[in-house]
């Protein structure tokens, strides 16, 4: 790999102590070599040096709930509740997907990730043909952690979308096999079992057992909107959401689970108990009108709580600097100012969501050995002066085009806000014609 020495930054380190150090960061081998001032001298030794001219260097985003395969119903899927826009607009355009509008809906939502300064995700596909997002992913550059959806179960489900229980356990880890650990390391697998209300008790256990043999990450969705979790009460007998998953042995370090808006106390002795980590969606929370999660109160019991966009299909874009500044917002309206402050956002985005994925050695915050998963933001807009402190200005002022660069493992992958491996013009006409063919096939 290239060598690259970005120079002249404020790096916003997120290490444990929060350093802010104005000097250069070594890349070498994909990985941060050092980062400290004057580093010039070492310049001779790099094979591309970045001046960055006082350009804030931080940790990429990790967003820790994403469905790509939802990017090309940005639109279509307005104004509704939960339920309904499950039943009569996502899960009929999901099961009107072909390898082709898949791949098409990949690389869009890949593309604003990556333009938006979002370098790793966690993200939750369809069914069917997640090769191809996994193919779009590595082609790409993007570090990712990507479950193909499992359903066996469920009131209105497409018949496309409704699994054999064994079929759905074998895909799944057929596609681990074929693609965890693949693009040097970058790309994972998990099991996104979709949520309670669409698998069976025997997929979920088997779920459960293949997670603690494998290690894997399960990815779900839990206890987002009010009429869900009575629909779970009904099915399991009165049991509330995280309790059924957790009576069901998925309750681990390793299982994600997206919302959590109506955690109430006993659940989130559950979470908290077990590790399990929680990725909250503002955006989505509100668009569905679900709720406001209670994110200061799961935080002070040691929960840890990341940050995602969610889906285009209901937010209606990828921005991690949106989720952030409503992040902190909401939880001001709920608790006073304060309860969650511009630096807890900005941890929760980047070295939270790596905690999230496991991967809190390898990404998350700018020091020694970890990947050069990095962007560059740039301060210098009107917007953003006189940004005295750069949390509060990249939280509560900063905008997705901000960013100037993003590099992942070493990678550019976005300089000068212009993606280098990504033919931005291509993907917006394929985008287009993969939208209105999906559309006219779903009949939505």
């Amino acid at each position: 790999m290239a060598s690259l020495l970005i120079r002249n930054g404020v790096v916003i380190t997120m290490n444990d102590a929060f350093d802010v150090v104005h000097g250069d960061v070594s890349i070498r081998d994909g990985r941060i070599a050092a980062v400290g001032r004057s580093l010039d001298s070492s310049a001779s030794a790099h094979d591309t040096v970045l001046d960055v001219h006082g350009g804030w260097v931080l940790p990429g985003f990790v967003q820790t709930h994403v469905h790509l395969c939802q990017t090309l119903f940005r639109g279509s899927a307005d104004d509704l509740t939960l339920m309904d826009w499950v039943r009569t607009r996502v899960w009929p355009l999901e099961a009107a997907h072909t390898p082709t509008t898949l791949r098409a809906a990949a690389r869009l939502g890949i593309a604003e990730l990556l333009a938006s300064g979002t370098t790793t995700v966690l993200t939750m596909e369809t069914v069917h043909d997640t090769d191809v997002v996994f193919e779009a992913a590595a082609e790409a550059g993007i570090r990712a952690t990507i479950g193909r959806c499992m359903m066996d179960s469920g009131e209105d489900v497409p018949a496309r979308l409704r699994e054999q229980t064994n079929a759905s356990i074998d895909e799944s880890v057929a596609l681990a096999k074929r693609w965890d650990g693949a693009a040097m390391g970058r790309l994972r697998a998990a099991f996104a079992p979709r949520f309670a209300l669409s698998c069976s008790p025997a997929l979920l256990d088997a779920v459960a057992s293949l997670s603690h043999a494998s290690q894997s990450l399960v990815h779900t969705h839990a206890s987002e909107s009010r009429e869900e979790i009575a629909m779970v009460r009904r099915l399991s007998g009165g049991v509330s959401n995280i309790e059924y998953l957790a009576g069901l042995r998925l309750a681990s370090p390793r299982l994600c689970c997206a919302h959590c808006v109506w955690a109430d106390d006993r659940e989130q002795g559950l979470l908290a108990e077990h590790d399990v980590k929680v990725l909250h969606c503002p955006s989505s929370n509100l668009k569905l009108g679900s709720g406001i999660a209670p994110v200061a109160a799961m935080r002070a019991r040691g929960i840890r709580v990341s940050l995602g966009a969610d889906g285009a299909a209901c937010n209606n874009h990828l921005d991690m600097f949106t989720e952030m500044r409503l992040a902190a917002l909401l939880q001001a309206v709920t608790l006073g100012p304060g309860a969650l402050t511009a630096r807890d956002a900005l941890g929760m985005a980047t070295r939270g969501g790596a905690v999230a994925l496991g991967l809190d050695g390898d990404i998350g915050s700018v020091e020694i050995g970890k990947h050069a998963d990095l962007i560059v933001i740039d301060p210098d807009g009107p917007h953003l002066l006189p940004g005295l402190d750069p949390y509060s200005t990249i939280v509560y002022a900063a905008r997705a085009t901000d960013v100037r660069t993003t590099i992942v493992g070493g990678d550019v992958l976005v300089r000068d806000g212009q993606p280098l491996r990504l033919d931005r013009d291509e993907i917006a006409a394929d985008a287009r014609t993969a939208a209105r063919e999906l559309i006219a096939r779903a009949g939505v």
